[in-house]
């Protein structure tokens, strides 16, 4: 028999029609939807990356599905070795459905992270196409994705392939890591606060998190890092602003380990919409490199003594890898005593051209070749006497270390032994490397007479470091600039120093910094352009002097400064080398110690990279020499470091600045500015070593110097 349907009382209708339903669960959707396109071309093929936040647990075995625009072609053949970030247990394709079963469990609050490779078309036509991602426990989120014409496509190509340099290539070691040189595309430049996305080739290769200490943006730290999945996300800081490439270091402290299978590897850098792919690498299961016997190459030494300064020459083949115009090979020397801290990228030559920049870290020298470097897989490398390299101090078989674009090759054994053919000597000095701060009037400050003294110069003993600086190009503002005092190796600095232990001109530090033999010291004061900055370390600050006794170079950097601005040589368990004694290197009347040469003056050689000033030498970045037969061409660092004058260059200008005159070239061209007058050069300025070569003459001769020759030294002097 049939219940009979009977309507509700209408009260009772009414108090439940009142009533809210508390028991109905709350929605939740997946938060923070990135979804960008690989390549966003018209009509092609595109790796995916999608990024979101979870707001529900998701468990092994629950699905993320990811809903393409029905303008989207999607290929049912997806599987789950096409995803790459997280682990799958299988993938299904239902229209443009892409439905990914998890094999990993994740918390409400993770970031999910992850690439579909291979299978998704972009869209026929230009426009904007939405794309939706929903987890079996939360509803959709929406993010636009923009595909343009296929002319404006942003993937990336064997053009913009760029170098891996791992400390190790062994599986599963831990590692230091080198992304670049990558120029990127079109007008792109770096903004700071924007993000570059590095995903790894493996996710097991990333620790859970890295500090921003740890990673640098073209030699700045990171103003971030974040990590998830296979992907890290970098902050990009003030330092790299405006900068057309990048170049990413992870310092070994990150925790990035290799791959735990030997097998070929590429990492994918992204920025702007724009992924660049770097050159394969490979991984080696026995930690043995990539090299075989075959590609072994010979070395040769001027000097096989224990410790002597030495040459290094050899020829190595590269394969199928070449090194390219501002591409970077890298050497590794047995030791890092073997190599200064500071380098000359003109004393080191590759196929015969000298190197356009030399960056050493620890036993590790970075070289990148010059511009007009013809592409090639057979590179003769020449490290020249004039570089300071050293042999190892204990005799025995040794083997160097050559990389391109991930490809390591090993030298045969070179044996280094018996009674040196040349004393030892101490490190040299080197200049600054060029800057380009706003001009500041002329002060006569010269930084060849700032010093660089220790308290103690006792073995193992701490001690206080006094830097005298003579003066800045570019003033630094307090608590935000910093000065910059860099120890080599064997000097034990600790990982703190408290700022009462240093003052700079008299005033305890604002902050300071350490990171690893660098000490960052923040002034308490403003400390304006071509002013003296005198830093005074006290022996609390705990440096301890290296425990073998030797000369060490330490180096003075600032923040607003490119490159260099002075070194010293110290003794330790010696007697201190003595340091240039203060001149006021300011125009005067010459005094004469002979009829002939102002005691004032400064020289140099024509094709000899230095000059000399009140009897000691200093070297120049490149030598002087005579173009047409007649025009006597210098670095511009002459007229800074050499008469005292304010001079201001980059790869383009140049200006040279006496009281209120001021004299300015371009780069290339034959014109020159006196005032606000044209005047023209016998010869164009021109770069040589990245330094602008200007005629001599037309600086002396409009801003009242005179130039000389001394026959008995076959030297031309300047003074006034």
């Amino acid at each position: 028999m049939e219940k009979s349907k009977k309507a509700l009382p209408i009260v009772l209708a009414s108090a439940l029609a009142a009533t809210p339903f508390v028991a109905v669960p709350q929605a939740y959707a997946v938060e923070k939807l990135d979804v960008s396109a690989d390549n966003d071309g018209a009509g092609k093929e595109s790796d995916y990356d999608i990024k979101f936040t979870l707001e529900e647990d998701l468990a092994s075995g629950d699905t993320i599905t990811v809903d393409f625009d029905d303008d989207f072609d999607v290929d049912n053949d997806i599987s789950k070795k096409d995803i790459d970030g997280i682990d799958v247990k299988r993938v299904e394709v239902d229209g443009n459905e892409v439905i990914i079963t998890v094999d990993e469990d994740f918390d409400a609050g993770d970031k999910i992270s992850f690439t579909i490779k291979s299978g998704i078309t972009n869209p026929d036509d230009k426009g904007t196409y939405d794309v939706s991602v929903e987890t079996e426990n939360e509803s959709s989120d929406t993010d636009e994705v923009e595909i343009k014409k296929s002319s404006s496509s942003s993937s990336s190509n064997s053009k913009n392939d760029y170098s891996v340099t791992l400390s190790s290539k062994a599986a599963g070691e831990k590692v230091s890591l080198k992304l670049g040189k990558i120029s990127l595309k079109g007008s792109d430049e770096l903004e700071t606060s924007s993000t570059i996305t590095v995903t790894f080739p493996e996710k097991g290769m990333l620790p859970s998190s890295i500090d921003e200490d740890d990673v640098k943006v073209n030699g700045s730290t990171a103003k971030s890092v974040s990590i998830s999945g296979s992907s890290v996300d970098i902050k990009i800081p003030s330092g790299a602003d405006s900068d057309d490439y990048i170049t990413l270091e992870f310092d070994e402290s990150a925790g990035i380990e290799n791959p735990s299978s030997g097998d070929k590897y590429v990492f994918k850098v992204k920025y702007d919409g724009t992924t660049y792919e770097s050159d394969e690498f490979e991984i080696t299961k026995n930690g043995s490199s990539s090299s075989s016997a075959s590609d072994s190459f010979t070395v040769n030494l001027s000097d096989p003594g224990a410790g002597a300064r030495t040459s290094y020459t050899f020829d190595a083949d590269f394969g199928s890898k070449e090194l390219k115009e501002d591409g970077e090979l890298v050497l590794e020397f047995p030791s890092s005593d073997m190599v200064p801290g500071i380098l000359t990228a003109s004393d080191f030559l590759l196929n015969g051209k000298s190197a356009k920049k030399a960056t050493a870290v620890g036993n590790r020298v970075a070289l990148v070749a010059p511009t007009g470097f013809k592409a090639t897989s057979k590179v003769k490398v020449e490290v020249t006497y004039g570089a300071w390299i050293s042999n190892p101090k204990t005799a025995g078989s040794y083997t160097l270390k050559a990389t391109v674009s991930g490809r390591t090759l090993e030298s045969k054994a070179f044996s280094v032994g018996g009674s040196s053919v040349n004393p030892t000597p101490t490190n040299p000095t080197n200049p600054t490397n060029p800057t380009n701060p706003v001009p500041v009037p002329n002060t006569g400050i010269n930084n060849s007479t700032a010093t660089i003294a220790l308290t103690q110069n006792a073995l193992g003993k701490q001690t206080g470091v006094n830097v005298a600086i003579k003066g800045l190009g570019v003033g630094l503002q307090k608590q935000r600039d910093f000065i910059e005092i860099v120890f080599p190796v064997g000097y034990k600095v600790p990982a703190y120093i408290a700022p009462a232990n240093i003052s700079v001109n008299g005033v305890g530090a604002n902050f300071v910094a350490v990171r690893g033999q660098n000490v960052l010291i923040y002034p308490s004061q403003d400390i304006p352009a071509a002013t003296n900055a005198n830093i005074v370390i006290n022996p609390a600050a705990n440096i301890v002097n290296p425990a073998v006794k030797n000369t060490y170079s330490i180096s003075v950097f600032t923040s607003e400064e490119r490159g260099l601005l002075f070194s010293r040589i110290v003794g330790v368990g010696m007697p201190s080398p003595a340091q240039p004694k203060p001149v006021t290197p300011t125009p005067q009347q010459p005094q004469q110690p002979s009829a002939t040469i102002p005691a004032n003056s400064a020289s140099f050689k024509v094709n000899t990279a230095n000059f000399t000033l009140h009897g000691k030498s200093y070297p120049l970045s490149a030598a002087p020499y005579i173009a047409d037969g007649n025009t006597t061409m210098v670095p511009a660092q002459f007229f800074k470091e050499a008469l005292a004058l304010t001079t201001q260059w980059n790869n383009t200008s140049v200006a040279v600045i006496s009281g209120t005159k001021v004299v300015k070239f371009t780069v290339g061209s034959k014109t020159a500015k006196v005032g606000k007058t044209d005047i023209q050069l016998p010869t164009p300025v021109v770069l040589k070593n990245g330094m602008p070569m200007i005629p001599i003459r037309t600086v002396t001769d409009n801003l009242g110097y005179k130039v000389g020759w001394d026959a008995k030294t076959s030297s031309v002097y300047v003074y006034k």
